[in-house]
């Protein structure tokens, strides 16, 4: 019987196509599976040159919990947690720490290309048996090896962001929660005036002056250049924001459950991050943001406006946010503006 339920989780684990999906997956195959009480998929991130981590999904009250706008976490450092340093320092793949409240904790990095972004804690109110490691290392080998297969076809292998290829289907996962939300029949004009209503947004960023850093400094100094503008990215959204790299110098966030108040205050309190970052040989480096509301429309109309924004930011001093529906409502832009210096690819359909 064990059997068979190990077997239906795992094939519940290797269904996925989504990073989410599969925490959740693993989550469920602990609480059910080895009774864990207590288990967090923890992300390590880079902030202001400290490692960081905060949790993606976890196990609370024999439930599994996901992170929202009322459960956000902005980050613990990670020498908050010595166990899961000496884990990393060793090159270990899991290592058990006996805590002073009594309690056993296991710490399990996945490692990929000899880098932790993601890690696991388990936590058992006594020492782990010989029969919960085995058990929870059958689950956890293919969830090691099913997340590694999900980052390669996933994560641009530079800045370790999503890619550009995953952005159709997490936008159109964005479209669906917000028309569950808000009614489709609100204008265009009616969606503007509800500035304090929580709402979807997507943001282009593209780095200021990028051609001069790679031709002054060298491409090695600009992938750096990248990485570190990557991290920035990371460490000034939340978890349940997307964030992706388009290629080159450019990246697009898409931002969850927002006021429009909310939203050019995250987009500029990035900007300033980056803009105050002292990048090694380079120095300053500065962004412009283009942000519009994701409505019912494709992704090309909406990154098309987002987009407008950025040029628009670009073109009059750069190293600011600008939002579309203001420049619109100002006469700065126009909605039947074509944007020609940038196109974008989507995949057609298969099939008829």
């Amino acid at each position: 019987m064990m059997m068979g339920s190990l077997l239906d989780h795992l094939v519940e684990i290797t269904g996925h196509r989504d990073h989410d999906l599969l925490d959740v997956s693993v989550m469920t195959a602990l609480l059910n599976m080895v009774g864990v009480k207590h288990a967090r998929v923890l992300e390590l991130f880079q902030s202001r040159g400290d490692l960081l981590i905060r949790p993606r999904i976890w196990i609370s009250d024999g439930k599994v919990q996901t992170v929202d706008e009322e459960n956000e976490h902005a980050g613990e450092p990670i020498v908050m947690f010595p166990g899961l340093v000496n884990c990393i320092a060793q090159r270990k793949n899991r290592m058990e720490e006996a805590r002073d409240d009594g309690q056993h904790a296991l710490w399990i990095p996945i490692w990929q290309n000899d880098k932790v972004s993601t890690c696991l804690e388990i936590v058992n109110d006594t020492p782990f048996s010989t029969q919960m490691l085995q058990v929870m290392e059958g689950i956890l080998s293919v969830y090691r090896n099913y997340q590694s297969l999900l980052d390669y076809s996933e994560r641009d292998s530079l800045t370790g962001l999503l890619n550009r290829k995953t952005f159709d289907e997490k936008f159109a996962r964005m479209i669906h929660a917000r028309s569950s939300d808000q009614p489709s029949t609100l204008s265009e004009g009616e969606r503007r005036q509800q500035a304090d209503i929580k709402s979807q947004w997507l943001a282009v960023i593209d780095i200021d002056h990028f051609k001069r850093v790679n031709d002054v400094f060298g491409h090695l100094y600009g992938d750096e250049v990248l990485i570190l503008v990557a991290n920035v990215l990371r460490a000034s959204f939340r978890s349940q924001d997307r964030v992706f790299r388009f290629g080159g110098e450019e990246f697009v966030v898409l931002l969850r459950s927002a006021t429009l108040a909310d939203a050019q205050m995250v987009f500029e309190r990035f900007r300033e991050n980056v803009a105050q970052y002292a990048f090694p040989q380079v120095g300053q480096v500065t962004v412009s943001v283009g942000f519009a509301s994701i409505s019912q429309e494709t992704p090309v109309v909406i990154l098309g406006r987002a987009d407008q924004a950025l040029y628009y930011a670009k073109d009059h001093g750069r190293n600011q946010v600008c939002y579309y529906d203001a420049l619109l409502d100002q006469g700065l832009l126009h909605a039947d503006k074509k944007v020609e210096s940038v196109e974008f690819f989507f995949d057609e359909p298969t099939g008829s």
